[in-house]
């Protein structure tokens, strides 16, 4: 039986993400185990999830997935590279496959843009470019170019992400294999498309109390209509209390925050009042709206660039079938996977708790109470 992994979100879960699970099916046989590694209740771009991890990892295996893993909070709120690499170093204990949307669904261009951006040469030019005051992803396109390679295929987000995930397999020997699936639509789309629904489309008609039923699985849709919403909005007063009283040292220990960033951060947040003039008053060229965001977000919970940077002690199973339960039995290591809810002595764990408490701040319609974190169980669906 062939295992195939997905690195994903499901922020929330739509028609094109059991689209893609449908279609694994169909190449690799009905038989075949999903496993997801899905971001809990932070998401990669530096914002609290819409719905609980919890819900949207049950509604994964409603929708055809056999094991639904947590990613680590820290990988979650990670750049593309960290959350690529703590996907794989996940799924490679599980998977012989990665699968996942690509625009130009083409693994050989996708694997050598990867090896390109590894290798000591792209470094020196990567350095001189950003040195000219570009972005990164201005200064790495220039050094791919500078090299002879053309670089459209780090031009659009997927593809990206999917390099990311290449160089991830490439860097840990991972004997993953990747299997891109090619993505029509726009990721950023504001309206949804009917066929490929964006994210990010289905998140605004959600919390705009607009029409988002149809571009989701039926089988899940009851039970989204039931689940509180969380939006950054709904939880900017909590994240400014925390800004406006945080030390010189605790900004300076935050991720993302090299080359004096966490210095501009410090002095904006004494001095804007709302998180748009924050952000708007540090952002530029060289840091990224998302980077800022993450680095905020991080601020928030409590988040230091030690614990970026600390390995992580075990894996949450929140969801399983019952192929997913015979995967889990089967795992050598199993002891590196620990239930929902469950208590570990061991500081991640308190990070865990946090975050799970301040997650209930983002509510949009009356704020949760704490303590979620230990009252989850792993849902099973046999």
């Amino acid at each position: 039986m062939q295992t195939v992994g997905i690195i994903c979100e499901y922020n929330p879960l739509h028609l094109g993400h059991q689209k893609q699970i449908i279609r694994i099916r169909e190449e690799f046989g009905s038989n075949c185990a999903v496993v997801c590694a899905m971001s809990g209740n932070f998401v990669q771009r530096g914002a609290p999830a819409i719905i609980d991890k919890s819900i949207r990892a049950k509604a994964a295996v409603m929708c055809g997935a056999d094991l639904v893993l947590e990613l680590p909070l820290t990988t979650s709120l990670s750049s593309a590279e960290g959350f690529a690499a703590g996907g794989v170093t996940l799924l490679s204990r599980l998977c012989d496959i990665l699968c996942f949307g690509s625009e130009t669904g083409n693994a050989s261009s996708l694997l050598e843009a990867a090896e390109a951006l590894m290798s000591s040469g792209f470094s020196s030019l990567l350095r001189t470019e950003l040195a000219t005051g570009k972005s990164f992803p201005a200064a790495r396109q220039a050094a791919l170019e500078a090299m002879g390679l053309a670089t459209s295929i780090l031009t659009s987000p997927n593809d990206i992400l999917g390099v990311e995930y290449c160089k991830a397999i490439l860097s840990q020997n991972s004997s993953m294999v990747p299997f891109p699936i090619r993505r029509k639509g726009s990721y950023h789309a504001q309206e949804p498309d009917p066929e490929n629904p964006s994210a990010t489309a289905l998140r605004n008609r959600m919390l705009s109390a607009g029409e988002w039923q149809s571009f989701l699985p039926a089988s899940v849709c009851q039970l989204f209509e039931e689940a509180p919403l969380h939006s950054p909005k709904a939880g900017e007063k909590a994240i400014l209390a925390r800004l406006r009283t945080m030390t010189d040292a605790e900004f300076e220990a935050l991720p993302y925050g090299s080359e004096g960033l966490w210095r501009k951060l410090m002095h904006e947040s004494r001095q804007q009042a709302t998180l748009e003039e924050i952000i708007a008053s540090v952002k530029s060229k060289r840091y990224t709206r998302t980077r800022l965001d993450r680095m905020i977000m991080c601020a928030f919970l409590g988040i230091t660039q030690s614990n970026m940077e600390a390995e992580v002690p075990y894996y949450r199973v929140l969801a399983f079938s019952d192929r997913g339960r015979t995967l889990l039995k089967s795992e050598k290591e199993a002891n590196c996977f620990r239930n929902s809810g469950q208590k570990v002595d061991h500081p991640y764990w308190s990070l865990e708790k946090r975050a799970g408490d301040l997650y209930g701040l983002f509510s949009v319609k009356g704020l949760d109470p704490p303590g979620a974190e230990e009252n989850r169980r792993v849902a099973y669906l046999p």
